[in-house]
C-alpha cells in the first residue's frame, strides 16, 4: 500500500454562528490543506497515481473556497464553516473525483493556523 500526499492552500473569511468566543466575529485564515490518497499498487512504470492529477483536483476544488466568505457557500447552508466541516466537505467532494478501484482519498487535513489542524477520514 502507498499513501500519497499533496498540499495546497486557500485564503478566506468566515464567522461561526452560535459560538461564544471571538470566532463569532468575521475573521479570516490562510488555510493549508493536505489530501492523502491510499493506493494498493503501482502501474508498470511504478506510479500509483500521478501527483499532478491529485494536485489539479485539489486546487480545482479549493479555488471555489479561495477569497470567499465561506458562510455564503452552499456547502455551509446547514452548518458552520469550521475546520472540521471544511475537512469533511473536501473529503467527500474529492472522493467523488479521485476514488477508483486501486486508489481512494484516505484523509484530508485542514490547518487554520500553523499550530491548529483537523483530520477527517472515513
Amino acid at each position: 500500500m502507498y499513501i500519497l500526499n499533496v498540499i495546497s492552500h486557500f485564503s478566506s473569511a468566515h464567522k461561526l454562528e452560535g459560538y461564544e468566543g471571538d470566532c463569532r466575529k468575521l475573521h479570516g485564515h490562510n488555510w493549508k490543506v493536505r489530501m492523502a490518497v491510499i493506493c494498493k499498487d503501482t502501474d508498470k512504470i511504478g506510479l500509483s497515481i500521478d501527483f499532478g492529477e491529485l494536485k489539479q483536483q485539489l486546487d480545482e476544488l479549493l479555488s471555489k473556497f479561495d477569497h470567499t466568505f465561506l458562510n455564503d457557500l452552499e456547502w455551509f447552508n446547514e452548518c458552520n464553516p469550521t475546520s472540521e466541516n471544511i475537512a469533511r466537505i473536501l473529503f467527500l467532494e474529492l472522493s467523488k473525483k479521485v476514488n477508483k478501484e486501486s486508489c481512494r482519498v484516505s484523509e484530508i487535513e485542514v490547518w487554520e493556523s500553523e499550530r491548529s489542524s483537523v483530520i477527517y477520514y472515513e
